[in-house]
C-alpha cells in the first residue's frame, strides 16, 4: 500500500469510527469528525496532511517510488 491510498483509508476509518462514537459513546464525538473534515479540506490546497508524516515514519512508499 502507498501512503496516497493509506491517507484517504485512513480518513474515512477515522469518520466511521467517529461517527460509530457519536452514536453509542458519546455526542461529543462528532468533534473527531469534524476534526478529521478539516484536515481533509486543508489537505486539498496545502497537500499537508499529518497522517501521510506518520505513515512515511512507518515506512511505507510514496506512489512515485519503487
Amino acid at each position: 500500500m502507498t501512503i496516497e491510498r493509506a491517507v484517504p483509508a485512513f480518513a474515512g476509518f477515522m469518520i466511521l469510527l467517529s461517527v460509530a462514537l457519536t452514536h453509542w459513546v458519546s455526542p461529543y464525538f462528532v468533534w473527531l469528525t469534524v476534526f478529521v473534515g478539516a484536515n481533509l479540506f486543508q489537505f486539498a490546497f496545502t497537500k499537508f496532511c499529518p497522517a501521510a508524516l506518520v505513515f512515511k515514519v512507518t515506512e511505507l512508499k510514496s506512489a512515485g517510488q519503487s
